[in-house]
């Protein structure tokens, strides 16, 4: 073995000495690159992301308009310097979405789910709706921080394709959000933006801010006062405000949803439109107030619908002794009688676990009013102000504060939900026939468009047919345009349906002026008290406005605009528009409508070059108790100008009897 020692040791040598080659060495080790930062950590404003998980297809398999199940994510971080409150997002969905669930969040104007919102919808959250900084709480992202599950239903955006919302935006007063950074083909899934406030608005920039948030104006405020406080109980009073010199409410009805398995247990000053306890005795409240006679609870409703008590309970030691209660419902403008410009009434309101505390106080949401003839209310979520003070009960010169109140603001919606409830007809002294109002002016059910066409534009009509509800004009109708030479369309027009119909009659037009006369109709079966009427006319017309002979009429301010309308009610005495009702004469069968009437006349001293004859003389919108009705497409033509008389009404006589036999 000695002779080997020397070889292997010249074999090391030569492998030691040899450098080795590059495949040899060890790989190079680079440093990784640095994950990117996320997004909301760039933000030092409100972060919105909306991030979308997962979609599936849903029945019924149809190739045209095929349904599928949607899942996302809204988040709302707050990463600013000042507590965000009542926070509200815009979700800009477009693939005609229904919302089926929103943990922690509803839908701010108050719509249920499930809700259609292709167009977009605000959502706010709930039950926790305020978000506060991270100065205020370490850090803690579960108070800065609201992530809301959406589930819900698209349309037609057929995977791999994802149906992402067009914006996302943060619309709480002062706040600016750029556009949404799109979708990346590395994150397909979620759009981002970072809102910050407006800096020509001034904020307090404090820690911590003011505990409240500012009471704001609207055309309709309701407030939720909480005045007394108990463990499993408390009693809320309920103040609604008209502030629209154009708004009213008849009849009133308002609705809300409790959230806490809430129930009324009394009520003043109003009342439900169902009393029933079942779904207490069936549900979980049975469980809970094992010693309570639920004989005596007014309502279990989860939606509850309140109405306001007639006049003759205001003084009910049970049911009314509230102030500005028991009206029937009427809420009228400050312009008519601020007295009676408000609605209240109180309810004691039972708690279920764990809310078993009084300072555990949460309000009814999705609040809703509604009236028989006025304008639709938007209301939006209730929100937590500054307590309400009332004179102390005791005399003393002092006020009492609420335990908690919160503020619902209701605005009238300039996009109807509803079809009009009143229509508008013109006539003229210089043409002899009346454009009435629109065919299905208010609505036509569809067993009516059976017998008649809701299509075909309505027919020129007598004056005397004015008085006559629609069903008895049909021979004068076919009369006077036979006698017009009109073509009579087989079926006939259906009739406008409305309640209340107003005629604008231009009455005369001479150097110094022009006068026109205005006449309400009430074909409905409610009367009307302390009715008002406004009427919109073009800037030249309304400045020559001089008076109203048979109503109390004034010029108003509305929309910002310089006594741009003619406000109408009626005299003392004059303020009740009654309901339709039966010939006296009992051998004509006819009904026979409520009807107010006055002369206005207008002076062209101030309005040189008015042309009364054409759009100047006739009005551009016409208000009734509230609600906007339906104005005619046309005008009377002065080329239509009446005929010698005599040989007028000979002719209509002829066209009547013969009109008579053809039907």
């Amino acid at each position: 073995m000695g002779f080997l020692l020397p070889i292997i040791f010249g074999v090391f040598l030569v492998f030691t000495a040899t450098p080795p080659s590059l495949s040899q060495l060890p790989p190079t080790i680079t440093a990784p690159a640095p994950a990117p930062i996320p997004p909301s950590e760039l933000c030092n404003g409100i972060f919105l992301s909306y991030r979308f998980k997962l979609g599936r297809k849903i029945p019924p398999n149809e190739t045209t308009d095929q349904p599928y199940r949607f899942e996302s994510v809204l988040t709302v971080l707050n990463n600013g310097r000042e507590e965000l409150k009542e926070w509200r997002v815009f979700v800009g969905f477009r693939h005609r979405e229904i919302l089926i669930s929103a943990a922690n969040a509803l839908i701010v104007n108050g719509t249920e789910l499930p809700a259609l919102v292709g167009n977009g919808t605000i959502l706010g959250g709930y039950p926790v709706s305020d978000l506060k900084t991270a100065i205020q709480t370490a850090g803690d992202l579960k108070q800065m921080t609201a992530k809301i599950e959406l589930v819900g239903t698209q349309f037609m955006v057929t995977p791999p394709e994802i149906p992402m919302p067009s914006n996302i935006s943060l619309v709480n007063d002062g706040w600016l959000c750029p556009e949404p950074t799109p979708p990346t083909p590395l994150s397909k899934r979620e759009i981002t933006t970072c809102c910050k406030r407006d800096p020509t608005i001034k904020v307090n920039t404090t820690l911590i801010t003011d505990k409240f948030l500012p009471r704001q104006p609207g055309d309709l405020t309701i407030m939720y006062d909480v005045v007394r406080a108990y463990d499993q109980n408390y009693l809320a009073e309920v103040t609604m405000e008209n502030h629209n010199p154009l708004g009213r409410l008849d009849h009133w009805e308002l609705s809300f949803d409790w959230k806490r398995d809430e129930f009324i247990q009394k009520m003043q000053g109003a009342y439900p439109t169902v009393v029933d306890a079942t779904k207490c005795i069936f549900g979980p409240q049975s469980k809970i107030y094992t010693g309570l006679d639920f004989a005596d609870v007014l309502t279990c409703e989860r939606r509850p619908v309140i109405v306001d008590l007639p006049p003759t309970k205001a003084e009910d030691p049970t049911l009314g002794k509230i102030p500005s209660c028991c009206r029937n419902g009427t809420i009228l403008p400050r312009v008519m009688d601020p007295s009676k410009s408000a609605s209240v009434f109180t309810m004691q309101v039972s708690k279920m676990p764990p809310d078993f505390n009084r300072s555990a106080l949460f309000p009814p949401q999705n609040w809703r009013i509604k009236g028989t003839l006025n304008p639709d209310y938007s209301c939006g979520p209730p929100v937590r102000v500054s307590p309400t003070f009332y004179p102390d009960p005791s005399g003393m010169p002092t006020n009492k504060s609420s335990f908690a109140s919160w503020q619902i603001v209701c605005n009238i919606t300039n996009v109807k939900t509803e079809t009009p409830k009143c229509c508008v007809s013109f006539s003229a002294f210089f043409n002899d026939s009346i454009i009435p109002c629109n065919t299905c002016a208010c609505g036509c059910v569809s067993e009516t468009r059976r017998t008649c066409s809701a299509e075909s534009p309505p027919l020129l009509i007598p004056p005397d047919a004015l008085l006559l509800p629609f069903e008895n004009r049909t021979s004068l109708t076919v009369a006077w345009n036979a006698l017009k030479h009109k073509t009579i369309p087989n079926p006939m027009p259906c009739g406008d349906n409305c309640g209340v119909s107003i005629n604008w009659h231009m009455a005369s037009d001479y150097r110094g002026g022009w006068t026109a006369r205005i006449t309400i109709f009430n074909w409905g079966g409610i009367d009307f008290p302390d009715w008002f009427l406004a009427v919109q006319m073009k800037k030249p017309a309304i400045r020559g406005f001089e008076k109203a002979y048979s109503f109390n009429a004034s010029l108003l301010s509305v929309d910002g605009g310089v006594n741009n309308t003619i406000f109408m009610e009626g005299l003392p005495g004059l303020e009740y528009l009654v309901a339709e009702r039966d010939e006296l004469d009992p051998k004509k069968n006819l009904r026979v409508p409520g009807k107010q009437q006055s002369v206005i006349q207008f002076s062209k001293k101030l309005t040189p070059g008015i042309n009364v004859a054409e759009r100047d003389g006739f009005p551009a919108k016409v208000i009734f108790n509230g609600e906007e009705c339906l104005l005619p497409d046309v005008l009377p033509l002065a080329s239509g100008g009446r005929r010698n008389g005599f040989i007028t009404v000979l002719s209509y006589i002829i066209a009547i009897f013969a009109a008579a036999f053809m039907i």
